[in-house]
């Protein structure tokens, strides 16, 4: 990683993410269920990492130097499987067979079936615990790679999380970065109003965290805050990352109902024009 990103290289990403969005539009449109809203808002974070920070390699998927990613939040399938493609894992015309029972790309990601994916996920609150043990195998094999997370503020919720954040904090694991994609909403409502996981940064912090908060649609923040973690010693990073449910189509915007409902073929075409 360059201590900068340049103008042209923020542009890129901004582009790379708006392919991915409309990605996860199209492939949720065609599968006619699926997770729309996280998924739309942790793109930006998503690109960021596959396109500017982590050392990965399309044509050598399980070189075992390449930096590792855990999807936590397993159930935004859409916007890792979306960005997997745009970095050249996978086809692109792939993508539309999302949550078929003969396709790799089911709801939730899978290490078996799939190059590109390093943990298989779903269960939430697991996706930590992985990324821990990755971390510290490193460690212990004296490896440079590092290994990045992607959590969801619901996911918060779980108890496994909390154990994990406990343990990463005592082995001193400071080849981990984390992210919250911190929207504000889960399936229900607002994360405040279900179980409560405020104030999310301060609970990092006391839990032994190196802790940034961020606007996670920011490329130049995300690439900066991770740039950041890199010099942390005998910490485990938490980026916090600010973002919107459904970002980047208005209509989706900060409304719950979209975190786990996928838009009809003709909302689908109203909302890819609407794309920003």
């Amino acid at each position: 990683m360059s201590d900068k990103l340049t103008p042209e290289k923020a542009a890129e990403l901004a582009k790379r993410a708006h392919a991915v969005r409309r990605s996860i539009l199209e492939m949720v449109t065609c599968a006619k269920s699926g997770h729309p809203g996280g998924s739309l808002s942790a793109a930006d974070i998503l690109v960021t990492l596959y396109f500017a920070v982590m050392h990965v390699d399309p044509h050598a998927p399980a070189d075992p130097e390449r930096d590792r990613f855990v999807l936590s939040k397993g159930h935004a399938a859409p916007v890792l499987y979306a960005t997997l493609a745009e970095r050249g894992f996978l086809p692109h015309d792939e993508l539309c067979t999302l949550r078929r029972i003969d396709s790799r790309l089911q709801g939730h990601p899978s290490m078996k079936h799939i190059p590109g994916i390093d943990m298989s996920t779903g269960s939430l609150g697991q996706g930590l615990s992985a990324a821990n043990g990755m971390a510290l195998a490193a460690r212990l094999d004296g490896k440079a790679w590092r290994v990045y997370a992607l959590l969801g503020d619901g996911e918060l919720e779980e108890g496994q999380i909390w154990e994990a954040a406990m343990l990463a904090a005592h082995y001193k694991l400071d080849n981990l970065t984390a992210f919250v994609d911190y929207n504000g909403l889960q399936i229900d409502g607002p994360i405040s109003d279900i179980m409560s996981p405020l104030p999310i940064a301060d609970k990092w912090r006391a839990f032994g965290w190196h802790v940034l908060e961020i606007d996670g649609h920011d490329h130049t923040a995300i690439y900066d805050a991770t740039l950041a973690a890199q010099t942390v010693q005998g910490k485990p990073t938490m980026i916090v990352a600010r973002t919107v449910k459904g970002k980047g189509v208005g209509s989706m915007e900060n409304i719950a109902d979209w975190h786990g409902k996928a838009p009809t073929s003709e909302e689908c075409a109203k909302f890819l024009a609407e794309l920003c």
